[in-house]
């Protein structure tokens, strides 16, 4: 027999379980029963019965290992330097440094504007020939470029954007991390005459790694899932230069109308991406133990 105050929990919990299951597990089990069958949005049902073969069409598809390929260089050099240029503002911050208040404030905007908008802001700013950027280096002698459609420097120029606009993030997740260490391995170390650098080395990154692998790991996440940011900035572009596995996706479902084989990309991401979810759980579980 249930106690009565799981009975409570059990009816108050059951509208929210319900919503998950109707917003969430419904729509992911549609697209995934839909993988296996060649739906197309040309035409009404779920279409012929094909098992696994979208998924080994996927895999011999050149655009989208190139895709993947795109993604993982796009997410791991994103990451990088967020969390080196992060961890260094959040050091400095962590200081009695006169102020820091103002400063964090400032630094923190960027993560309140939505990729759209700021997608579009820096579109206007690196116009070829509109753009202030463009003007800034004509004030200093330097010709224009097309930042975003010269195959060769837009990658760079999108994964500059998201540093600017995500690196607040990692601020904010490493500064928490800083703040909530103990103060008292400090003082021991202090009064054992240890320097500053020593502390930094043998205290603050032994203890800090846990808040690493986690600001690490859940970036990584959503840095796979890049989508509107190269929809506004390049639609892929020039070529497939700049086109991520999602924006791919999104291709092959709404331009292509493809659904069963998006919908079969669609899951060969997650497969990328739990193993990547499931470390971060972990570390968050073993964090708060």
């Amino acid at each position: 027999m249930l106690s009565e105050k799981r009975k409570n929990f059990m009816i108050f919990m059951f509208p929210s379980i319900l919503i998950l299951m109707v917003t969430i597990a419904g729509p992911l089990l549609y697209s995934f029963v839909t993988s296996f069958f060649s739906t197309d949005l040309k035409y009404s049902g779920l279409g012929e019965f094909v098992g696994f073969q979208n998924y080994m069409t996927a895999l011999q598809d050149r655009y989208f290992i190139d895709s993947i390929l795109t993604t993982f260089h796009f997410s791991i050099f994103v990451v990088a330097m967020e969390f080196i240029i992060g961890f260094g503002i959040a050091l400095l911050l962590n200081t009695n440094v006169k102020g820091k208040n103002i400063f964090f404030s400032i630094i923190i905007v960027p993560m309140m504007i939505t990729p759209i908008a700021v997608g579009l802001c820096w579109r206007l700013l690196l116009h070829n020939t509109l753009g202030v950027v463009n003007w800034l280096l004509g004030l200093i002698g330097i010709t224009g470029h097309a930042w975003l459609g010269d195959s060769a420097t837009a990658l760079g120029t999108v994964m500059f954007i998201d540093i600017w606009q995500q690196v607040s993030y990692m601020v904010l997740v490493l500064m928490a991390g800083l703040v909530s260490l103990p103060a008292e391995p400090y003082e021991a170390a202090r009064i054992d005459g240890a320097s500053s650098f020593q502390c930094f080395r043998y205290l603050t990154l032994p203890m800090m790694v846990p808040t690493f692998l986690v600001a690490i790991l859940l970036r990584l996440i959503t840095a796979f899932k890049t989508y509107d940011l190269i929809y506004v900035l390049t639609k892929g572009g020039p070529g497939t230069s700049t086109e991520v596995i999602s924006y791919h996706i999104y291709r092959q479902a709404f331009t292509y109308l493809k659904t069963g084989q998006a919908s079969a990309m669609s899951f060969l991401l997650v497969l990328v991406l739990l193993p990547v979810a499931y470390l971060a759980i972990r570390i968050l579980r073993r964090k708060s133990d």
